[in-house]
């Protein structure tokens, strides 16, 4: 009898492939679950999160469906590929979910977040956060004679590019909406 030629990850007694597949590459992805618009269903998609100790990074949700009663729950989440993986796949089981869609996989998104900061300073500091606030088109929403709030629409990184640049100049106060995302296209 001649001898088993065996691939490396398999043995004798197994036909599979059992070399790990696992990647320890932390991704960051957006996830928008469509849901019925009922109460107990965020903190059911929620529980989902802290249940298994998975981070969210950013959460926004709302209405898009009067008639139908359904909300969009937008989730930004970062983990390795089989973890991403798993929470589409429980977000899936849950039964007031209807859909799950993994935007970061499924094609070129456009992300957008509104942030409003309240930024304290007199003299020079107030001029340069008026320059930068016109640089990165922010809106003045409310002045005093010491602070103002701006109010700024744009990307995650835009958003705290513009923070790292008040942090220096007086940024007293930050409010952020989380992300809104929609795929490009048809």
């Amino acid at each position: 009898m001649s001898a088993l030629h065996i691939k490396k990850g398999s043995t004798r007694h197994s036909a599979y492939n059992l070399r790990p597949t696992f990647s320890d590459v932390q991704e960051r992805h957006t996830i928008a679950v469509l849901v019925e618009n009922e109460p107990g269903v965020l903190a059911r998609v929620i529980g989902l999160f802290a249940g298994r100790g998975y981070n969210i990074e950013s959460l926004t949700v709302a209405e898009v469906d009067h008639t139908g009663h359904l909300s969009r729950i937008t989730i930004v989440t970062k983990g390795t590929p089989q973890v991403i993986e798993q929470i589409k796949a429980q977000l899936g089981r849950i039964v007031t979910v209807h859909d799950v869609h993994d935007l970061t996989v499924e094609g070129a998104t456009v992300e957008r977040e509104l942030a409003i900061f309240k930024v304290s300073g007199e003299g020079d500091k107030r001029v340069e956060a008026l320059r930068l606030a016109d640089i990165f088109r922010a809106n003045v929403v409310d002045s005093t004679l010491s602070s103002f709030v701006f109010e700024i629409t744009g990307a995650p990184d835009k958003i705290d590019a513009f923070a790292d640049l008040m942090r220096p100049l007086g940024l007293v106060e930050v409010a952020r909406t989380g992300v809104a995302a929609l795929l490009r296209g048809d």
